[in-house]
């Protein structure tokens, strides 16, 4: 039987993981800096989690969960993001006490039984960032920023900020009932997904990816038109502070996102390089989800962005990293040269060096073969005559050139070249 990776899943192989390295690393070093921490959640959680927090009607809960019974007959579920689970933790270990802003930070992988696409998989890992207990305009500002500067550092450009306000519980209503009417009058040319839900969650409409919805909703209302006194307030504050950073953005009164726990301040970041499905990276605010949740009162807001998407538009801009080369080769000749290359792989390595030798006894000419196959830059050439004199060739694969090497000096040698 002939084993393969399941549909929609990926393999991260070795010559593709110093981009991951390089976001991972860079993802760590800038969060730090701005006070987030670590937080590791479970794989998977109760079913309910998500379909509460996520919504009945997210295309995510009705198609796209994978969930199944345990043996112990609870209902589990492949976590398809990350905030439900962070919020889980933050009330279950009483992260709100003492109050105040907490920043947490997380990788790893998420399930979604959706259609396969270029950058887009059932397996798919995420960066999600979330900051808990605060709601002023300034914190969402900071987080936008935080974001770009992230996807500068990894070197990602013609990237662009998209800003809208969904409202909060107090002017949240009035929209929805503007937009129904919107949607009834129109409702025979709304596709049937849209169709189904239209009385449950209208907003939705907004977020659907069929043409001709599409098309329809753009003269639907926009909830920047409905916004209260307060959340127009924030919303202009928020605005003001990305401009006093000379942080451009467009205006996008579309941008609803895909879950049901957003208010407020929603953002993404889009790139001309992916075609229609162009988000890099989205996120807002989610007031009431703390609440919702059966934590206490507590103001939030995050993002979450897609490793394979995101690498994917690195290397189609020549920004990825290329994956890292053996420094050296050490050739061994005759079994009786082994136990002093084995203390000298360990002298190397320990000295931080990217070592590699042969295992099998093969013929010097065959481990030169080995050595350009993995891109060593130096090969030590290890036989008996060698170590009687105590010295050994040390040949550089790129340059051609060749010296012999005290063995006692081998290594602050190679520390110098390299």
């Amino acid at each position: 039987m002939k084993f393969q990776a399941i549909r929609g899943v990926k393999d991260i192989l070795p010559e593709e993981i110093a981009t991951w390295q390089k976001v991972e690393e860079v993802a760590r070093r800038l969060f730090e800096s701005y006070g987030y921490s670590e937080i590791r959640v479970p794989i998977f959680e109760s079913t309910a989690l998500f379909s509460r927090s996520i919504g009945e009607t997210t295309d995510i809960v009705e198609k796209e969960m994978y969930s199944f019974e345990d043996r112990s007959g609870d209902q589990i579920t492949l976590r398809p993001e990350a905030t439900a689970s962070i919020v889980r933790a933050y009330i279950e270990h009483r992260l709100f006490d003492p109050p105040g802003v907490v920043k947490l930070y997380c990788f790893g992988p998420m399930f979604r039984h959706e259609r396969p696409q270029a950058g887009r998989y059932r397996q798919f890992y995420q960066i999600d960032v979330e900051a808990i207990g605060g709601a002023e305009p300034l914190l969402d500002a900071e987080m936008i920023l935080m974001a770009s500067e992230f996807l500068q550092q990894v070197g990602l450009e013609g990237v662009q900020i998209q800003l809208n306000s969904l409202g909060c519980p107090k002017c949240r209503p009035d929209y929805r009932a503007a937009l129904l009417r919107f949607l009834k009058e129109h409702e025979e040319s709304l596709c049937q997904d849209c169709r189904s839900r239209i009385d449950r969650n209208p907003l939705r409409a907004l977020d659907c990816k069929q043409e001709k919805c599409k098309a329809l909703t753009e003269g639907a209302p926009r909830t920047v038109d409905s916004l209260c006194a307060e959340c127009r307030d924030h919303f202009t504050q928020v605005r003001e502070l990305l401009a006093a950073q000379s942080a451009p953005f467009v205006l996008n009164p579309r941008l609803v996102r895909g879950l049901d726990y957003y208010t407020r301040t929603t953002f993404e970041f889009t790139s001309e390089n992916l075609g229609s499905q162009n988000a890099v990276l989205g996120g807002g605010r989610y007031d009431g989800l703390i609440e919702e949740l059966g934590g206490p009162s507590t103001p939030a807001i995050g993002f979450a962005l897609g490793m394979e998407r995101l690498t994917l538009l690195l290397n189609t801009l020549n920004r990825g990293v290329p994956a890292a080369k053996l420094q050296v080769y050490l050739a061994p000749l005759g079994n009786g040269t082994r136990p002093t290359v084995f203390s000298m792989l360990r002298d190397l390595r320990r000295r931080g060096l990217r070592v590699e030798s042969d295992y099998e006894g093969k013929s010097l000419k065959s481990q030169l073969r080995r050595a350009d196959r993995l891109g060593a830059q130096f090969v030590v050439i290890v036989g008996e005559d060698e170590l009687a004199r105590g010295t050994v060739p040390v040949r550089d694969m790129a340059g051609k050139t060749q010296e012999e090497v005290s063995i006692s000096a081998l290594g602050e040698f190679l520390q110098r070249k390299i």
